[in-house]
């Protein structure tokens, strides 16, 4: 899947990261010298994600009607051997890559389904996706992007107290409750990233709550995102590997 509808149209531009504010904007240094202020599609924290120095990558918008002309979609971060991990900070840019990967059957235990439908909404919430399955069953997605690398070097959720994200698996254990089949997708946008856990140290009632949906019959999976790139530069995502879900999994504490 590419960065955009239609990648013919559309070449990210690189820059510097020089700070995000305001959580919707961020001031970017581009190569050719410009300082332009780009807008953020991220309202989380961005826990270990918003590192200025870093590498970005704006796509551009020649919309009159917008009031930034540029949009942060990516930022490169140094993965402590050498390399480089990519990551997505566009949370919009998720159920569109989830979406593609579900219509390909690259996700292997949702693979089988007749219809898909986006933005369902049930009791209490919407959730991003009703599968209908060839069995004549359904079966209701909720997607969530994971960023978050933390310094043992495994990926959580989420980055930050979310309390939405917990309405989301109330909706999904009413659901399984009620017998039908429900889901929680990791879609970790970060190439780093091997596995996931919930993110007890930062918000532990989400952790607990999704020991316990899970506990009640809510299926949770992740997947992981590789990037396709020529040159050093970006052409698209996709999500490409089944990662490993760990619910029990403690953050170690710090060495400081």
């Amino acid at each position: 899947m590419s960065l955009r509808q239609d990648p013919s149209r559309i070449e990210l531009v690189p820059g510097t990261l020089l700070r995000r504010y305001k959580r919707f904007l961020a001031d970017v240094r581009l190569d050719d010298g410009r300082e332009v202020v780009a807008h953020c599609p991220n309202t989380g924290s961005m826990r270990a994600v918003n590192v200025p120095g870093c590498r970005v990558w704006l796509s551009p918008s020649t919309n009159p009607a917008r009031k930034l002309a540029w949009t942060w979609e990516l930022i490169e971060l140094p993965d402590g051997q050498g390399g480089i991990d990519w990551v997505s900070v566009h949370t919009g840019r998720a159920n569109a890559l989830v979406a593609a990967a579900l219509r390909a059957g690259c996700v292997a235990p949702l693979a089988h389904f007749a219809r898909l439908t986006p933005e369902v909404k049930v009791e209490g919430a919407r959730l991003d996706f009703r599968l209908d399955l060839v069995s004549g069953d359904a079966c209701y997605v909720e997607v969530k992007q994971v960023t978050l690398k933390e310094r043992d070097d495994h990926g959580y959720f989420p980055d930050a107290v979310s309390e939405r994200g917990r309405r989301h698996l109330d909706a999904l254990a009413t659901l399984a409750a009620a017998g039908q089949r429900s889901v929680l997708l990791f879609c970790v946008a970060h190439t780093g990233i091997q596995d996931v856990a919930p993110a007890a140290h930062l918000d532990p009632a989400y952790a607990a709550r999704l020991r316990e949906v899970a506990a009640q019959g809510v299926e949770v999976l992740a997947y992981g995102c590789e990037l396709h790139q020529a040159d050093g530069r970006p052409l698209g995502m996709r999500l490409a590997r089944r990662l490993a879900v760990d619910l029990e999994r403690r953050l170690p504490p710090s060495d400081d």
